[in-house]
This record gives structure tokens, C-alpha cells and sequence, in this order.
């Protein structure tokens, strides 16, 4: 492998960490009603900026979100959003 997907696998790696954590995090959160929560636009505007397997898998992992609508189908068009901009993303960067 070139360093340049090493590097976008990188960076895909540890955005979706960060998400998949932040959505344990709303889990426990949820448990204490008035704590504060991690809003769900914010979890969507992470989907959209490379983390939306963080946010599938963690959905289905911590058994979070799972009941909206707009979660189960919009994080996975997230997702393919987001291979097709690593992709486009890595042939910019392959051919510069």
C-alpha cells in the first residue's frame, strides 16, 4: 500500500473511533434524564464528515437510536457518501 491510503485509512480509522465512542457516551447519557446529551444533528454532521460507521456500529452495538427512522436509513446513505468521497478524495491525491 502507498502512504496516501495509509494515511485516509488512517484518518478513517480514528474519526469513526471517535464517533463510535461519542455514541457510548449519549448511551450512558441517556440513562440520567438532565444530563446533558450529544445532539442528534451533531451525530449526523460527524456521519457526514467520515464517521458514519462509527455511528452505524455503534447504534447497533450500544442499541442506540436504533427506533429513528432517519437514523436507519440515513446514516447508511452517510455511509456511502462518505466511501465515495475517500475514494474521490484518494485518486485526487494519487494523481496530483
Amino acid at each position: 500500500m502507498n502512504n496516501t491510503l495509509l494515511l485516509i485509512l488512517a484518518f478513517l480509522l480514528a474519526t469513526n473511533l471517535i464517533v463510535f465512542f461519542l455514541m457510548f457516551l449519549d448511551k450512558l447519557k441517556s440513562a440520567n434524564p438532565g444530563s446533558s446529551r450529544i445532539s442528534e444533528g451533531l451525530l449526523f454532521f460527524l456521519g457526514s464528515a467520515f464517521g458514519a460507521l462509527g455511528v452505524y456500529l455503534g447504534m447497533f452495538v450500544f442499541r442506540h437510536k436504533t427506533r429513528k427512522w432517519y437514523f436507519l436509513i440515513g446514516i447508511p446513505l452517510l455511509f456511502l457518501q462518505n466511501l465515495a468521497a475517500a475514494w474521490l478524495i484518494y485518486l485526487y491525491l494519487l494523481n496530483k
